[in-house]
Parts: structure tokens; sequence; C-alpha cells
């Protein structure tokens, strides 16, 4: 927490966060035409502290180099601090807007990382695991061989298939590749399906869990109903650090 509020802290730091909010996967050189008054080092600097806090992803695109907003660990403040202490109040600006608004190649992108104390055996099996997932995952429970080319479900309480889709690629347990079409409405039903990719890196005591949903045909229902990644990656998070997920967000 401290290492986000101390990122927080500097006013050039907020303007490239709010600059990304506003259009994600921008590469350096677009970011430093935010702050003209600072060299490309300065910018560079500001950017690995945020980087090194978890509020900025980055993923490579042939030669660039793309940053992207990660929600997570402002999720994990707000979970912490603002719903213990005011969320009647202020619900209405927790409302985070995740959205990777610029089209890279392939449409709009989601992007997250989160830092959890466990091993990567123990978080691939929170994402594979129904007995565990469903304490998480909005009460869903996975079901597949996790094999490639198998189909994978997530089911609700009542046997209800939310999500349907077919596993690309498996290497466990450090990636999981695959798609995810939506069906919890008719919106949503109506869309081509897109694409998850879970990496998990161990780093020490700790494993970063890294979750890229794309491939998306542009701003689609699905694309703005998958918001809720940080919430459910805070949750994972919760529940494998403290035993216990987050409470059910509401609204």
């Amino acid at each position: 927490m401290e290492s986000v509020f101390r990122a927080l802290a500097d006013g050039s730091r907020r303007l490239l966060l709010d600059r990304l909010f506003e259009r994600d996967g921008q590469t350096l050189e677009e970011l430093c035409t935010h702050l003209p008054g600072m060299t490309r080092f300065g910018v560079m600097k500001h950017l690995r502290v945020l980087e090194e806090a978890g509020l900025v992803a980055t993923r490579r695109a042939g030669r660039a180099k793309l940053h992207y907003l990660n929600p997570v660990p402002i999720r994990l403040v707000y979970d912490r601090w603002v719903s213990k202490y005011a969320e009647p109040w202020v619900a209405t600006l927790a409302d985070i807007k995740n959205a990777l608004e610029e089209n890279v190649s392939k449409g709009p992108k989601r992007v997250y990382e989160v830092f959890i104390r466990a091993t990567p055996e123990r978080i691939w099996q929170a994402i594979t695991d129904g007995s565990v997932t469903r304490r998480y995952f909005h009460g869903t429970t996975p079901r597949s061989t996790w094999q490639p080319g198998a189909p994978v479900t997530w089911t609700s309480a009542d046997g209800t298939h939310v999500v349907e889709g077919q596993v690309i690629e498996v290497d466990a347990p450090r990636r999981l590749v695959h798609t995810w079409s939506a069906r919890w409405s008719e919106d949503v039903r109506a869309d081509r399906p897109s694409r998850v990719a879970w990496e998990i890196t161990p780093m020490g005591e700790m494993s970063r869990l890294s979750l890229v949903h794309d491939d998306f045909d542009g701003e689609t229902a699905t694309y703005r109903e998958v918001a809720g990644w940080a919430w459910i990656l805070s949750s994972l998070k919760s529940l494998l650090e403290t035993g216990e997920p987050l409470p059910p967000p509401r609204g």
C-alpha cells in the first residue's frame, strides 16, 4: 500500500494516470507530450515508479512498449479504506473506468496485474478449481478438463451457464488462455467470443498474476460489462492471503 500512496503523491504521476485513464496503451513518446516541461528521462522515472507500485502495466507491440492503467491497486485501496469508512457517500466516485480504449491492432484490451503472496500452484488452483473459484468469482464455478481444445464453462449456483469458451493454451501453473463467450444477457450473447490470458510469474515469496482480456470487436457489450475483473482479482488475492474473499461489491 505504501508504494501506491507514494506513487500517487506526485502530481506528474497522477497526470500520467489521468492520461492513461482517458486513453490506454500509450507509448513513452505519447506520454511525454502530456508533460512538455519534463525531459524524456524524467517521464521514464515517473513511469518506473508507477510500474513498481503496480499502477501501470506494460506490454510489447512489436518494437513499441505500451503503457496501460492497472486499476487493481486502486481497487485494493478502495476496499481497505474507502469502503470501510465512507462507502455510502462515495460509491458513485468508486466506479473506476478500467477500459483500455485504444485499438492498437486487434481492438481494445483490458490489462490487469496483481501481486499475491502465494505460489503459482496455489494461484493456478484458485483459477481452475471450482471449489475455490466460486468463493471469489461471483459464485460461479468453472468446469473443464483444462486441456487444449477442451470446452470450459462458468456456471452459476442455479446451473446457468454465464460464460462459455474453449481452452486455447495450457502451461500449468504459468499460463492459461481461453476464449470467453458471455451468456448472462441478451446484449452480450450477440458478441463474438473474446479471449482471456492468465499469466503467473513467481517472484520470490510472491507471484505476479497478469490478466489480459482482448480480441473484442471494438467496445462491445461484453467489453463494457467485464470491467469487474479488477474486483475479481482483488478478491482472489484476499482469499489466498487472508482466507476470506472480499465482500460482494455494491451496486
